[in-house]
């Protein structure tokens, strides 16, 4: 099939790696993983995200945001000097390339919540930030924070995967876990905001596939104070997964059981124990049941989490060797930058496959 000539309703392109160990490593091997994919994408969005590499900076909130012109920047400058205390900031590096272009302003920042603000809020820390987050994101014109956990970051634009890896120069970066998005969109524009990886604090998602039940869950996940104003069904995921792991407090696991709930009639034929689990985290979250074709890599700090939706809809593999583990839409991806795996399969369909970092190295 030639590139362009046929909507290609399978397209994205997802990749992930991450040491169990913690050890770090080059953004290199991600960006040769994911443009292998080059034919899954069509050029309107590609996108990385990589934990562990502002170990300098590992105690602050470093946000990531676009603006697209200086009085935009001026004004978000003045909310952050208001609620944070900024340790650095600075433009984010990119180089020059053919390939991306009208690319928006780019600046990064350290920042810590003002203790007084933070105490006056009567919030905890990570909700005060993801508030403030959504008021950036939603009152000041021209201005979106699109990454904004610690020790951690999102790099997104419009083009291919490969060419915004270039662009963003994440060779120069290390970390422990690095995951790649690229785009094919079919019913949502390609703009910068919108381009994959979406994030909120630590939490970030790449998807292959298509919501069907993004009203639902958008308006589902509004009634508790998140925004959805990208454009595109996937930036629900992210606030979903924050919802449930950070406010609620279900593990990784049972966010697999409520995204990808097991059909009624396979939860009957399970142990009772299990099966009454099942049928409260169906019930109790019916709201977050993702429906539709689906697989996606979510990152977190000391953690990287697979799943596809429960038909199976949309490829991914998974490959082992030492303490790496590799996840990709292709095989080719993986075998690319690890030829030789000690184990690599498929999981089933709403099958989550959940890495952890050894306690202490990231």
């Amino acid at each position: 099939m030639r590139e362009g000539m046929f909507r290609n309703p399978s397209g994205c392109a997802i990749s992930g790696i991450i040491s169990k160990s913690g050890k770090r490593f080059s953004g290199e091997r991600i960006i040769k993983s994911i443009a292998v994919m080059h034919e899954r994408s069509n050029g309107l969005g590609g996108g990385f995200t990589a934990y562990g590499i502002y170990p300098e900076y590992k105690d602050f909130y470093a946000f990531h945001i676009f603006y697209d012109d200086n009085m935009a920047k001026k004004e978000c400058e003045t909310f952050l000097e208001k609620h944070f205390d900024i340790i650095n900031l600075s433009r984010i590096p990119t180089r020059k390339i053919p390939e991306i272009t009208d690319e928006p302003l780019i600046w990064r920042y350290f920042v810590s919540p003002l203790p007084t603000k933070l105490a006056a809020s009567q919030l905890d820390e990570r909700e005060y930030v993801v508030r403030c987050v959504f008021r950036i994101n939603t009152a000041i014109k021209g201005a979106y924070v699109f990454s904004s956990g610690k020790n951690m970051g999102v790099f997104k634009a419009v083009g291919f995967p490969e060419d915004v890896g270039r662009f963003y120069k994440l060779e120069e970066y290390e970390g422990y876990c690095f995951t790649a998005h690229g785009r094919y969109p079919t019913n949502t524009p390609g703009w910068w905001g919108g381009a994959h990886p979406f994030a909120l604090l630590d939490y970030s998602v790449v998807h292959n596939g298509e919501i069907s039940s993004y009203d639902a869950n958008r308006r589902a996940i509004e009634m508790y104070g998140y925004k959805c104003t990208l454009l595109t069904d996937t930036e629900v995921i992210a606030y979903m997964i924050d919802y449930l792991h950070r406010r609620i407090g279900l593990n990784f696991d049972e966010i697999c059981h409520v995204f990808a709930a097991p059909f009624w009639s396979t939860i009957e034929g399970k142990p009772k124990q299990e099966r009454e689990e099942l049928k409260f985290l169906r019930n109790v979250f019916a709201s977050q049941l993702i429906t539709g074709p689906f697989s996606i890599i979510v990152g977190f700090e000391g953690g990287m989490m697979a799943l596809n939706d429960r038909l199976k809809l949309r490829s991914m593999v998974v490959g082992e060797k030492d303490d790496m583990v590799y996840v990709a839409s292709e095989e080719a991806a993986i075998r690319v930058i690890q030829s030789d795996l000690d184990k690599v399969w498929s999981p089933m369909g709403g099958e989550g496959v959940i890495i952890n970092v050894e306690e202490g190295k990231y």
